[in-house]
């Protein structure tokens, strides 16, 4: 890719900063507050995600806000990245700016630092970097999810597999470093599942029961 017209440039850290704060935009949030007045917060688990907002508000909205979800992890790796004019390492300013976008999903801003779990926004900069590794935890994630039905153990599984992929595919050193770190991340943020699966008690996909037991608890995985 030739490198961007310095007029069009940014500087490394206006990129990151534009990545975080694109990334913290709380889609799930705006779409169910917009469109049906119904605050994700309130309802279910009380995260902003994708998997939450389906359950507030249906899956029209729920899987629009799980695209944009991707978008954000997806525009700065692909589209802000290479406008990065004095950073020479493409994957490098990419690697910055999808991770600062999942921080900033993880870590909003504007709602005090109290978001998502950066499951979709990782998708969307795995995809923009190498569409290969993002097809292979895909298909991870739908296999984990055919067999068990946890949602949260799916995500998981995903995050692990993308930098085992990154590996096997020799991709770049700051990709395979940046898809290790996203993967503790989401393995971080989702302690609360895998300590409910540890006692027994995560629900499974589409267990309206024990789901909806889980009221007031973090089951939610995007």
């Amino acid at each position: 890719m030739p490198p961007p017209d310095s007029a069009q440039s940014l500087p490394l850290w206006g990129m990151i900063l534009a990545s975080y704060l694109l990334g913290a935009l709380p889609f799930g949030l705006l779409l169910a507050k917009g469109l049906k007045g119904i605050d994700p917060r309130t309802v279910g688990s009380g995260n902003i995600g994708a998997t939450n907002t389906i359950r507030a508000v249906g899956k029209p909205i729920g899987l629009t806000a799980f695209a944009l979800d991707v978008m954000k992890g997806l525009a700065p790796a692909l589209w802000l990245a290479p406008l990065a004019a004095a950073e020479p390492d493409l994957v490098r300013a990419q690697v910055l700016g999808g991770a600062a976008a999942v921080i900033g999903h993880c870590f909003p801003v504007y709602l005090g630092f109290k978001g998502g779990k950066g499951v979709a926004t990782a998708c969307g900069a795995a995809i923009a970097v190498d569409p290969i590794v993002f097809l292979i935890g895909g298909a991870a994630w739908l296999v984990c999810i055919v067999t068990t039905r946890y949602v949260g153990l799916a995500s998981m599984v995903m995050g692990v597999a993308f930098p085992i992929a990154a590996w096997a595919r020799g991709d770049d050193a700051w990709f395979l470093g940046g898809t290790a770190a996203l993967a503790a991340l989401i393995l971080l943020r989702h302690r609360a599942n895998l300590g409910r699966l540890l006692r027994g008690e995560e629900p499974r996909m589409g267990d309206k029961k024990r789901d909806a037991a889980s009221n007031g608890t973090d089951t939610s995985h995007a």
